[in-house]
């Protein structure tokens, strides 16, 4: 997928939507750890500081954590398919 600089949505936005497609899948997978925000910058032709705005943006969906010194990792989901409470 690719990011659509002449949309109306911010592209850190646009980022964020496509890795929360990629958990939603499967394709990232609970306590697993992430691309980092440099590697969808290469990924993506977008700036490195997009790609942390897009994390945090995952971060206050609750979508993944960061352990810092360690990356950033999707959160566990109950049953039901919410964000686990204890991660």
């Amino acid at each position: 997928m690719t990011l659509d600089p002449q949309s109306g949505r911010p592209l850190y936005m646009q980022l964020a939507d496509v890795i929360a497609a990629k958990i939603a899948t499967g394709e990232y997978a609970p306590d697993r750890v992430i691309p980092t925000p440099g590697r969808f910058a290469e990924e993506y032709g977008i700036a490195v500081l997009t790609g942390r705005r897009a994390m945090r943006e995952l971060r206050e969906r609750g979508l993944i954590y960061t352990v810092p010194g360690k990356g950033s990792y999707v959160t566990p989901t109950d049953a039901k398919g919410a964000p686990s409470p204890e991660a």
